[in-house]
Formats: structure tokens, C-alpha cells, sequence
């Protein structure tokens, strides 16, 4: 017996879910308004598939989801949306295995295997998701370096695997003005990680890779 959570609150795509799931008998359906009856739902059901609409539901944003996510290691969630951004997609597919991805205006097939492959502990990324990723990537990439001097060179620095405070001291600048250009450089290039920064730089060809330890 298998437990579903149906968080969504557009009554036509609810009704059409609703009738595939309950095409197994043994399938058990549950319903939830808003984030707080899901986490409520889950406490009861922690394996249960989630199948969620990210857009109507009262998420503060993405980080908020994969923290519930995380917070429910056993559950696995089926994101359905009309629309989802590339930055989302992006952080919700590389940040855990829990989540797939459909879109409404997709495929009927894309839904039933998204529910095929939960039910075998696997997820589903839909060919248009995977597409939104890879095109957004390729803008990143064709997109123009917005790293001033000094933060080129300080991207150098942390690809040479020196520490924030070695940074510093090499410039004659304090920890607080070298964070403050990490974080900048992180916002710039919109990532999360140093191996991604220098990653995006090497791709940019602001640095050459024969300098670095990646």
C-alpha cells in the first residue's frame, strides 16, 4: 500500500491526478491545502509520494522546499507546474535525488512515468525541464564576464585553494572585505560552491586552467 500526498490546489489538474492514482486499488490518497496540512501529512506518512504544485502552494521559495524535503528524507515529491524557472529547476534537480519534474502542459506520459519511477525509488526529469537547464547553462556561459579585477583575481586565489584569511593577507584587506567580494562573485555568477565558481571561470575563459587545481 502506497500513500500519496496531492498538494494542489487547481481543481481540473487535481481531479486528473486524483484518477490515476486511484487507478491502483491499493494506492492511498491524501489531500493537503497548504504547507503546513503537507508537513502535518508527512509526519504521519513519511514515505509518502508528494505530488506538489510549487507555485500554489505557500513556499517562501525553493531552499524552504528541499529543507522540508530534507527534513523528510523517505518521502519523494512530483513537482507539477505550468511554469517553473531555470534557476529552480536548476537548484531543485542538482540539489536531491527526492524531487522530479513535470510540467502541466506536457505530456499525460510525462506524469505516468514520473508515478513509475517513485515507485521505484527512482525520479523523473521531463525532457522540456532538462532542456530549460540546458539552454539556461548555455546563456550562462555565452553571457560576458561581470567579475571587476579585483575579483578575478580573487577567484584565481580560491582555485589556487588559499583560505579566506590568506587571501587577505596577500591583498592587505581584511577577512570582511574578501567575504564580502566572495559573496558578490557568488551572486554574480549565480552559484553556490568555489568548485562552481572556477568552474564558470575556467568555461569563460577568465583563468587558464593550467593554473589551477581543480
Amino acid at each position: 500500500m502506497r500513500q500519496y500526498i496531492l498538494a494542489d490546489n487547481q481543481d481540473l489538474t487535481r481531479f486528473a491526478l486524483e484518477s490515476l492514482i486511484r487507478q491502483d486499488e491499493d494506492n492511498v490518497l491524501h489531500r493537503a491545502v497548504d504547507k503546513a496540512g503537507l508537513v502535518q501529512l508527512l509526519k504521519e506518512h513519511e514515505n509518502a509520494v508528494v505530488l506538489l504544485d510549487y507555485t500554489l502552494f505557500d513556499f517562501a521559495d525553493v531552499e524552504q522546499l528541499l529543507i522540508v524535503g530534507e527534513r523528510f528524507a523517505l518521502s519523494q515529491w512530483i513537482l507539477i507546474s505550468d511554469e517553473l524557472t531555470p534557476a529552480f529547476i536548476r537548484r531543485v534537480v542538482y540539489s536531491s535525488h527526492q524531487f522530479s519534474i513535470v510540467f502541466k502542459d506536457g505530456p499525460l506520459r510525462d506524469v505516468r512515468e514520473a508515478l513509475q519511477a517513485v515507485v521505484q525509488h527512482n525520479r523523473f526529469i521531463s525532457q522540456r525541464a532538462l532542456e530549460v537547464i540546458i539552454n539556461h547553462q548555455q546563456e550562462e556561459d555565452e553571457r560576458p564576464s561581470v567579475l571587476t579585477s579585483t575579483e578575478i583575481e580573487i577567484v584565481k586565489a580560491i582555485a589556487q585553494g588559499k583560505s579566506t584569511k590568506e587571501i587577505a593577507n596577500e591583498r592587505f584587506s581584511s577577512i570582511h572585505t574578501i567575504t564580502t567580494h566572495r559573496k558578490n562573485i557568488f551572486r554574480k555568477l549565480g552559484v553556490n560552491t568555489a568548485h562552481e565558481v572556477i568552474k564558470y571561470a575556467l568555461r569563460a575563459g577568465l583563468v587558464d586552467s593550467s593554473e589551477f587545481y581543480i
